[in-house]
């Protein structure tokens, strides 16, 4: 029988791991708040449907994901008393089943929302692992030589998944375990949420999402994995400060420049050219060091922008050239020269074929001449 494919993503994240008063999910990274990666990825497995779990700032959560472009129908709910990701996971499923959304047989993919590395091939696989082994539930795992901190995967002596343990709670040999869980798994929709309430209440009355595989096991329902190398474990770490949320940045920047470089535009130095997501780049262009765009930047076939130049929402038009400059939510005609040490503020714009000159400022809708 053929299954559809939802998910829970819970984005309960507070700001404080951050020491910010914005929620964790909303961090930008590249132009873009941090969970709308994970529901790229998403998107990009087949997922056709997803319940976002936010925390107690949900309508600000509901407004900026709203604001994106979502790849795929999205139901937004609140968990209350922020008890753990088992709670927040069960909130979602309570919201898919309210929204009339699939059924038992169905597959639901759980993914906390700070992994915004994590890339669709990988959940591509892991959901071919979970069909081909006709799992009720399929973790992502991997081997680390130093496994502290994360969670462990425990086996009987046929080697099947019996536990996740929680590093707090490892104890004697499981220490040597290096086999750990890296916190997305795809579970088969009827058995999931009376697994969760089976689960042993934590203090507070936490049902912990880890508990659902231990449940599983016990009652004879296969548990399958789905194992990275230790390199490409890292793209699951959590962001979970600032200096993270840095690194983060500097691998999705590195992505975004690889992408267009596929796509025909020059640049002469890659580490110094920052492109956020959203931007978009005609053929043949050149960006030179130091240049940055951002927001919605429109940048015509064969212009050449920098160096030392910043755009922010700012449309280029073609065979320009934008030297030495900064502007934001202006427009730049064909084949216009603007700079070198330009400033373009809102709303102004610099019209086809004109030369700016250097030292130029334009403010508000005023246009150059020729």
């Amino acid at each position: 029988m053929d299954r559809s494919l939802v998910s829970i993503v819970v984005a309960t994240a507070s700001g404080a791991p951050m020491r910010s008063s914005r929620p964790k999910p909303l961090h930008l990274l590249c132009g873009r708040p941090m969970v709308a990666y994970v529901l790229d990825a998403l998107a990009g497995a087949a997922v056709t449907e997803a319940a976002v779990v936010a925390g107690r700032e949900a309508d600000r959560l509901r407004a900026r994901v709203s604001a994106e472009a979502a790849p795929m129908p999205l139901r937004f709910t609140e968990q209350t008393g922020g008890r753990g990701m088992g709670h927040a996971t069960l909130v979602g499923l309570t919201s898919l089943d309210d929204h009339g959304i699939g059924g038992d047989e169905d597959d639901v993919v759980v993914i906390p929302s700070d992994v915004p590395l994590i890339r669709a091939e990988v959940l591509q696989d892991l959901l071919r692992t979970h069909a081909e082994d006709a799992a009720a539930a399929t973790l992502l795992t991997a081997e680390l030589d130093d496994p502290g901190g994360h969670p462990r995967i425990t086996r009987d002596r046929r080697g099947r998944v019996a536990a996740i343990v929680a590093d707090a709670d490892v104890i004697g040999e499981e220490r040597s375990i290096r086999e750990v869980s890296l916190g997305v798994m795809v579970v088969r929709r009827g058995l999931f949420a009376p697994a969760l309430r089976r689960g042993a209440p934590r203090f507070g009355g936490e049902h912990r999402l880890i508990d659902v595989v231990e449940v599983l096991a016990e009652t004879g329902h296969p548990i399958a994995t789905h194992q990275l190398a230790e390199a490409a474990a890292g793209d699951l770490s959590p962001v979970d400060s600032r200096r993270q949320l840095a690194d983060a940045e500097s691998e999705l920047r590195r992505r975004t420049n690889d992408h267009w470089l596929d796509r025909g535009v020059t640049m002469v130095d890659p580490s110094r050219t920052y492109i956020d997501a959203t931007v978009r780049l005609g053929t043949d262009v050149t960006l030179f060091p130091g240049t940055m765009l951002q927001g919605d930047c429109v940048i015509g076939d064969g212009a050449e922008i920098g160096p030392d130049t910043r755009l922010v929402g700012t449309t280029v038009g073609r065979d320009c050239v934008i030297e030495k400059a900064m502007a934001t939510d202006a427009a730049v005609g064909d084949g216009a020269r603007v700079g070198p040490f330009a400033v373009l503020h809102p709303g102004s714009s610099v019209k086809a074929g004109a030369v700016t000159g250097p030292f130029y400022a334009a403010d508000g809708p005023a246009e150059t001449s020729d």
